[in-house]
């Protein structure tokens, strides 16, 4: 049995993760119109009739927007924590109560074959929390949509064998940019959004004998580059030791087109 995911889309414009085994096929967030995640799904060679749940992480509209559009055209359960289900109510719509779980933070929940653990982040929502899969002693890590990394968070998601992870805007575009200053100093702050250089940073104390694959998640349409966010970080990472190619890879993420299908092995 095999632990795969596909990033099928990460930026400010919306937000999905597919993460499965043979018994579980995972949705963490719906960011995108119900419409465009089933295509996204299908480019992704995947089946959104066989998802088995959605997961969510927080209440901002490029996470959830087609939540309650695919939970009731599927009849998926949702599962979120209290002051995100609280938060996000009024916005995805009617759903019966047998759709609505509740995931706490901090805790571990065992679904199948799958073992999911959640993890506070600092981001400017009710509760905002993030998830590490392991299956098989094959662990995924799923990080963005946070102002700094904390300590506690490189412990939970050190060594995973693929990490997804923010790294939003580089911060001479973002200081430079066209964006109003309380903007920039939301995402500047502690609650706001990880840059090309601290997400390098956080790397190079996470990255484990384990870690095969990075994907640099989240980018920012106007302060930030595919480019510029991988060249920040493969140059920190060269700069402490890391090398960067055949054992260790930097994938890219989009908002709209997903990665293709990966394998965990």
């Amino acid at each position: 049995m095999t632990l795969s995911f596909s990033v099928l889309a990460s930026g400010s414009s919306g937000n999905a993760f597919y993460i499965g085994t043979e018994k579980e096929k995972i949705l963490v967030d719906a960011g995108l119109s119900g419409k465009e995640i089933e295509r996204l799904f299908m480019e992704a060679d995947l089946n959104p009739e066989e998802i088995t749940k959605i997961l969510v992480t927080h209440e901002h509209s490029d996470h959830i927007k087609g939540l309650g559009i695919l939970a009731r055209r599927f009849n998926l359960p949702i599962y979120a924590n209290e002051k995100t289900w609280k938060a996000m109510e009024n916005a995805i719509g009617k759903l019966s109560l047998d759709q609505k779980y509740v995931f706490n933070m901090e805790e571990v929940k065992t679904f199948g074959d799958l073992d999911v653990e959640s993890f506070g982040v600092s981001h400017d929502a009710a509760e905002p929390m993030f998830y590490t899969f392991h299956h098989e002693g094959k662990k995924v890590a799923l990080v963005t949509d946070l102002g700094y990394v904390s300590e506690r968070i490189k412990k939970t998601v050190e060594n995973a064998d693929a990490l997804i992870f923010e790294s939003n805007h580089d911060v001479s575009m973002l200081r430079m940019g066209r964006y109003p200053w309380n903007v920039k100093r939301r995402i500047l702050g502690d609650s706001g959004h990880v840059s090309n250089d601290d997400c390098a940073i956080a790397l190079t104390d996470i990255i484990g004998n384990n870690t095969k694959r990075i994907y640099l998640a989240h980018l920012s349409k106007d302060n930030n580059m595919k480019e510029l966010a991988r060249m920040s970080v493969e140059n920190h990472l060269n700069d402490n030791g890391f090398t960067i190619g055949d054992s260790l890879e930097i994938h890219d993420t989009d908002p709209s087109n997903p990665t293709p299908l990966y394998k965990v092995v």
